[in-house]
Order: structure tokens, then C-alpha cells, then sequence
């Protein structure tokens, strides 16, 4: 039976003279600053005093003694699931090979050898320099040589990321030895055929001895098989009957079935793979239609509005994120309504554990290939290495129900077509045969279970802009880079793929980040923290259009912020939700940081959930009430995404900011499962001015669903000053209302940092009560709670 032996400890790094102990899985940056070497580079300013270290070249070292190096067994093998990125590995003074791409695992026969193991890293920079000198200069969205090699692109920075260049052993390393044959590969297809689960498992081996008859034998769901091997390939195939299917959140259950497949000789097993996998189907329906060309998701025959966000690597250190703390981030997104994850081309192809997890939680997945807002060059040795890593990864993912799209890149369609990028390539490779060649022809060939897209955004062919709004994909950044979110609403895109707003993190988080520096949004360390371009002036800007902007105030100025932020994306989810099955997604840019900074995210750098977070825990619940303009009138759409009809009736109040019922009346409601009621709001319910305002009530015993509407922006309405009661409650703070309290938010952290709330903004009629749960608060007291209590002020 194959023998592992991990190879995790005994490691040392070396750099010129100097040696310091190494942890592996790990990267050189994470081990100088545990030796002291280097500060932390997520506080203050310290990101620029690591430059160096991306641009030098290091040496891991370990032992390799032969009683670790051999066995009983015939051929022992060094492998390694992750190298980053460019580095030459040699066993007592003998070279094994070297490796350029860190998305890919190497495997070095060492039979028999024993010594010093060495893996020299070179550094990135001089390899993508060295590569970018003989292939000529290509057009990228940022000044990094990222697009060089096959490597994570945010190590080089990005808009919200800082430029920490990494090298190291980032996956595990082990030592594997065996006999006569081992598993090379193997390839499940898991599909459903009237009801029968099918499993067929493509088997690749590789043998010491080519004259042994050798077999597999496959277990699923109480079922078995067997099928001879003929040579070094094989095929076994089990029929599940009555197999449960594998469903996203929200639509069912999520049953997984384990798989084992062993390699027999005669009657002993030489080799076993094992996975879990679940039933279920997936199609892309992209189909021409009245309104373009659609692109809605169909699972198990179920049509689907994709509630999803778009999720970057969780650390810029990707070998210090746990299974834990996948599970953490992926628990927050299910939490908030998500059933959707991209997983955003600039990264990885993330570990098992975040699948696992999207596995469990019901969390669909959409995988970019590595390839993010650059012209990658087509030419050896880069396009070996792109179909390498691709036919290893769609393998490798293959068992995953979650997973349930292929994309090909992000953004390079579109950036051909309208940045520049044409002319200045005259002629040049840019990556075109990547997303329209290779990479579909190997998601046919291996995975043809799934679908594959060319990119996002893309319209489905050349015929139409990548970027058009009626066609495919859409990403939607003019808003955020040059215009009010209010023109959200001027278009409904097919599938929004990305959309998003900036606010600051928590304060507890920049309290942590920028130790000792008096706050402010133009201060040194925020805008260090501050990559996008010029976005502290699209804050403002973005602020302006509906609040005065604080002058002095920071804490004013994070609060509005963060509250424009989840203005921002619910104007965009409320419009695109309202016209389904028109617009059948969006994906929020984005879930998460990778370290503290100002950025789109609902979760920042460390972990804690933004006021938008929260909202869309309303935004993207089954049940949505949402009040529109639409010619010239009021409509308020009730959007049904439950697998029961919605019947009930809606109360409609035209109200006066002082709390006076202007108006009301009650108005039936019949939303039939996963669809849009519309009902028109009478002319005499209106508001007008900014002293009126609309409230739509529905179940209000039962679910408390309600939405609001001010003709005028906030800068001009004339609010009350807030009055409102705080007082402690089991677990948490009750806020009673006195007036009108517009967007109440309790700002947890800053009564603990460890504190958290359950719920974000909330608005409160006079008279009204709200409970807000508080975890992790130590020393609870109602004069602190009004402390970190925040709302909407009047301006005059």
C-alpha cells in the first residue's frame, strides 16, 4: 500500500550567509517575520519596508536521511502540492528539475537518494522581467510584470491589495513510496440520468511493473464495481438508484456521498483514492431572447437568481489561511443569503477545504482560471504551463457539486476590446487563444459536466461587445468610478458579475492596522491603506451626492461611509432582483480583504462584517420588498424567491418626517414561487418634497419585510433631530425611538473589539423598537452603547 511521509518540519530558510528555521507550508515573508526580521506589513506603513524582500532570491533546506528517503517499497517520490513560484530543486547536489507556476503540484522520483534537499526560489520579478524582455511588452491594468508568469496576480498589488511578492513552499510537501503501481489520477464525471446517480471514474496509473494485472474497484452509496485495467488506464462505472440530489442553499439539501476507489493487485490494495461528491445537474442557459442573450443558471432543472459575491484570496499570505477559516468566511456569506461564490481570476484555485466547505454550506462556486485584466502572452514555455495547470486543476475539482461554472478569465475580453490594448499590441499574443482555445477544449475534454464561459464580462461571441449589458455578463464600474449609484438603475444587465462601492473596514480594525495615528480620511496610514485609484475622491464624491460631507469628523465620515456603501449596492440588488428573470444574478464585488484597507468588501481584513454585510442579509433574502421608480410613478416589486407562494396583504403609509400618516392604504399582495408581484402605488400615496416619505409594510408579524422611499436625496431632507432611548437587554441593547431614526447602526467594536452585532442599519418610525444583539461585549453598559450608536443627522 502506498506509504506518505510529510515533510513539514526541519525546514531552514537561506538568504545569502543567513539562516533562520522555516515553516512549511509557508512563505518567506510570514518566516522573516517570525524571526524578526521584517515588521508586519499589514500595519501602518510597513508594507513599503518589505519591498525588498519580493525582489531577492531565497533557499529552503531540509535533510533528507536515507532511512526518510526509502522504504520496502520500490520508488519513493518527493512531492509537492505547491511551489511558489519559480525555483530549482535538488537533492544531495543533484538537480531534480525546476518549476515556474504556482498553481500546479511537481512530483520527483528520489529512489534511493538521500541528503540536503534544496529549493532555490528565484525571485518573481526577475523571472516575469526576464520573460516580459524576451516576448515584448504587454498592456496590463497595473504597472506589475504579473501577467509574465503563473503566479497568484495580486502579489503584485491590486486596488484594494497591497504588493507583497511572495516565494515559498506555500502547499504541503511529502514523501510518498510504493510498489508495483500507484493512482495517478482520477477523473469522476457525477451526473444524473432519470433519477439514477452515475459515477464513472476515468483511472490513470503509473507503474514500477508493467506485467502485473492490475484492477480498480469503486464503492458509492452502498453500490460497487470492478473493472480490469488495460495498461495504464481504466474505466468503473456505478449506478446510484434513488440517488438524493446535491441542491444550493435555499432550494434543499446538500447530501454527499463518499467515493472510494482502490488499486488492487489480485486481492491487495496498492493504492486508494477517496472524495465526497453529490448528485446533481447544472446548466448555463444562454439562450437569445427578447431582451438579448440570457445567462441564468439552472440547477436540477430549477432556474435560479444567483445571490452571489465575488471572493478574493483571503490572505495575501495564502499558506496561513486554515480550514477554519475558510469555513469562517464561507459561513459569513451563507449567512448573509449568498448562494453564489466567484472565486475572482487575479487568485487561485483555492484548497479542498474551501470547496469542502461550499460543499456543505450549498454555496455554488464559479471558478475563474487565473487570469485577471492583462494581456498574457501565448507563447513557450507559458502556454504549456496555462493547459498544465488547467487539466490538473478541473481534475482535481472535479468531485465538487458546488462547483457548477468554468470561467476563463476576468475582464481581458473586455480590456482588448475598449483599453487600449488592440493597437498596442499590433499583432502580439494576448491571451484570446487561452480563453477561446485551450481552455474550452479542456473543460470539453475532462469536465464536460460543466459550463464554461470565455470570460467576465462577455457577451458570448464577438458579434457583441463583451461588456454589453443585454448580452451574457456585465461588469458595472462606471457607477462607482464616475456616477451616481442611482444609475443602477437606468439598466437591467442580463447577469451582473461585478458591482460594487468602497467604505472604510471597522474601526476596530484600523485601530489595529494604523497603531497610534490620529484617524483621518486623508491621514498617512489611510491612505496607504487606500489602493484604488484616487479613492478617497469617489468616497467624497459618492458621499456628496446624498450627504454633507463631515469636515473634521472622522468618525462622522466612517459612519456615512459605510452607509453609503449599503445605499449604494442595495440600489443596484433591489433594481436588478425587482426585473427577474430578466437580470438572473449578481455577484457583489466583493466578500472579503486580504488584509485592512478600504475597499468594496462586506468583511474586512480581519474578519468583521461591514454594514453592508448586513444588509444584504435583507437584500438577498427570499423575500425582498423594494419601491421603485418606474414611468414616471411608484411601483413596489415583491420579489419571491421561495419555493412557496407569497400571499398577504401590504400596507402603504405617506408619511411626514415628524411622524405624521399622510396617507395609507392596503393593497393584496400574490407573488406565485421565484417571481416578481408588481404593484402600483396610488398617485395620492406618493410623497413629494423633503418632509414625506413612503412605507411599505408586508407580514409584519411574520417576517417584518418593509421598504422606504424619500424623494430626495438625504442632504435635503429635513430630518428631525434624532431622539431615541438605549438601555441594556439580554445579550445586547434595546433603542427605543422617539422620532424618526433613519439608518440606526450600532458600531460594536467599538465597545470590544471582540464585540459583535447581529444586525446593521435599521430604521426606526416614532415609537418603535428595535433589539440589537451583542456577542463579545465584556463590560456591557447602556451609556457605552449610545457611544457607538450612529444614524442619519440633519444637515441644516
Amino acid at each position: 500500500m502506498l506509504e506518505a511521509t510529510p515533510l513539514g518540519d526541519g525546514w531552514i530558510l537561506r538568504h545569502e550567509s543567513d539562516t533562520l528555521p522555516a515553516s512549511v507550508p509557508g512563505c518567506v515573508h510570514t518566516d522573516l517575520m517570525a524571526a524578526g526580521v521584517i515588521p508586519d506589513p499589514f500595519l501602518g506603513q510597513g508594507e513599503s519596508e518589505v519591498a525588498w524582500v519580493g525582489r531577492r532570491d531565497w533557499t529552503y533546506e531540509r535533510e533528507l536521511t536515507g532511512s526518510s528517503a526509502s522504504s520496502a517499497q520500490e520508488q519513493t517520490d518527493l512531492v509537492f502540492d505547491g511551489l511558489d513560484t519559480v525555483a530549482e530543486i535538488s537533492l544531495d547536489g543533484r538537480m531534480l528539475g525546476t518549476v515556474r507556476n504556482m498553481h500546479r503540484s511537481y512530483r520527483f522520483d528520489v529512489t534511493g537518494l538521500s541528503g540536503l534537499l534544496s529549493v532555490r526560489f528565484v525571485s518573481a520579478y526577475a523571472e516575469a522581467e526576464a520573460v516580459r524582455g524576451r516576448l515584448g511588452e504587454r498592456p496590463a491594468a497595473y504597472a506589475e510584470p504579473y501577467q509574465y508568469l503563473r503566479k497568484m496576480a495580486c502579489s503584485f498589488g491590486w486596488d484594494w491589495g497591497p504588493t507583497l511578492v511572495t516565494a515559498g513552499i506555500w502547499r504541503p510537501v511529502r514523501l510518498e513510496h510504493w510498489s508495483t503501481a500507484r493512482i495517478a489520477r482520477v477523473r469522476p464525471l457525477v451526473t444524473v440520468e432519470e433519477g439514477v446517480g452515475v459515477v464513472e471514474l476515468a483511472v490513470d496509473i503509473e507503474r514500477t511493473r508493467v506485467e502485473v494485472p492490475l484492477a480498480v474497484e469503486a464503492t458509492v452509496g452502498g453500490v460497487r464495481a470492478r473493472a480490469e485495467l488495460d495498461g495504464a488506464h481504466g474505466v468503473v462505472r456505478l449506478r446510484v438508484p434513488d440517488a438524493e440530489l446535491w441542491w444550493p442553499r435555499g432550494y434543499g439539501e446538500q447530501p454527499l456521498y463518499d467515493v472510494e476507489l482502490r488499486l488492487l493487485s489480485e486481492d491487495a490494495a496498492l493504492d486508494v483514492w477517496r472524495r465526497r461528491i453529490g448528485f446533481r445537474t447544472v446548466e448555463l442557459d444562454q439562450r437569445p431572447d427578447a431582451h438579448g442573450t440570457g445567462f441564468t443558471l439552472v440547477v436540477n432543472g430549477e432556474r435560479l437568481f444567483a445571490r452571489g459575491v465575488n471572493w478574493i484570496p483571503d490572505d495575501v499570505f495564502p499558506s496561513r489561511i486554515t480550514r477554519e477559516r475558510y469555513r469562517e468566511r464561507l459561513e459569513q456569506a451563507a449567512g448573509a443569503g449568498v448562494d453564489l461564490v466567484r472565486i475572482w481570476g487575479g487568485g487561485l484555485y483555492e484548497s479542498e477545504d474551501f470547496y469542502d466547505a461550499c460543499d456543505e454550506l450549498g454555496l455554488l462556486v464559479w471558478q475563474d482560471f487565473p487570469f485577471a485584466c492583462a494581456a498574457y502572452p501565448e507563447e513557450q514555455p507559458l502556454r504549456g504551463e496555462v493547459e498544465a495547470e488547467a487539466r490538473e486543476n478541473v481534475v482535481r475539482l472535479m468531485p465538487h457539486p458546488s462547483l457548477v461554472v468554468w470561467n476563463g478569465n476576468n475582464e481581458n475580453l473586455w480590456g482588448f476590446r475598449d483599453w487600449e490594448w488592440e493597437p498596442r499590441l499590433a499583432g502580439d499574443s494576448w491571451g484570446e487563444g487561452y480563453y477561446l482555445g485551450v481552455l474550452p477544449r479542456v473543460v470539453a475534454e475532462l469536465d464536460p459536466t460543466r459550463p464554461y464561459t470565455a470570460g467576465s464580462p462577455w457577451s458570448g461571441s464577438w458579434r457583441h461587445h463583451p461588456n454589453d449589458p443585454a448580452h451574457g455578463t456585465h461588469h458595472s464600474w462606471e457607477v462607482w468610478n464616475r456616477e451616481d449609484y442611482a444609475d443602477y438603475r437606468l439598466s437591467v444587465p442580463r447577469f451582473v458579475a461585478e458591482f460594487g462601492w468602497q467604505a472604510p473596514p471597522a474601526y476596530a480594525t484600523l485601530r489595529r492596522a494604523l497603531p497610534g495615528e490620529e484617524l483621518a480620511p486623508d491621514s498617512p496610514g489611510m491612505l496607504h491603506h487606500q489602493k484604488a485609484d484616487d479613492g478617497n475622491g469617489k468616497l467624497e464624491r459618492g458621499l456628496a451626492r446624498h450627504f454633507a460631507v463631515p469636515d473634521g469628523d472622522f468618525d462622522r465620515w466612517h459612519y456615512l461611509t459605510q452607509l453609503n456603501q449599503a445605499r449604494a449596492v442595495a440600489a443596484g440588488i433591489e433594481h436588478w432582483r425587482s426585473h427577474w428573470p430578466v437580470c438572473a444574478g449578481t455577484v457583489v464585488w466583493q466578500l472579503n480583504d486580504c488584509w485592512p484597507v478600504t475597499s468594496w468588501a462586506a468583511v474586512d481584513g480581519d474578519g468583521r462584517e461591514k454594514p453592508l454585510y448586513h444588509e444584504l442579509k435583507r437584500l438577498y433574502a427570499d423575500r425582498l420588498l423594494t419601491l421603485q421608480e418606474e414611468d414616471g410613478g411608484l411601483v413596489l416589486a415583491a420579489v419571491n424567491q421561495g419555493a412557496e407562494d407569497w400571499t398577504g396583504t401590504l400596507t402603504l403609509r405617506r408619511m411626514s418626517v415628524e411622524g405624521e400618516v399622510l396617507g395609507q392604504a392596503a393593497v393584496e399582495l400574490a407573488a406565485g414561487r421565484r417571481t416578481v408581484a408588481r404593484v402600483g402605488v396610488p398617485h395620492e400615496l406618493t410623497p413629494a418634497g423633503p418632509k414625506e416619505f413612503l412605507v411599505a409594510d408586508a407580514d409584519l408579524d411574520a417576517h417584518g419585510l418593509r421598504a422606504l422611499y424619500f424623494p430626495v436625496p438625504d442632504r435635503e431632507v429635513l430630518y428631525p433631530a434624532p431622539r431615541f432611548e438605549v438601555a441594556l437587554a439580554p445579550g445586547g441593547v434595546t433603542v427605543t425611538a422617539r422620532t424618526l431614526v433613519r439608518d440606526l447602526l450600532l458600531q460594536a467594536d467599538r465597545l470590544d473589539p471582540e464585540a459583535r452585532a447581529d444586525r446593521g442599519l435599521v430604521t426606526l418610525l416614532p415609537g418603535e423598537e428595535v433589539t440589537i444583539g451583542v456577542r463579545g461585549w465584556k463590560t456591557p453598559d447602556a451609556q457605552s452603547a449610545r457611544s457607538a450608536l450612529y444614524c442619519v443627522e440633519p444637515t441644516r
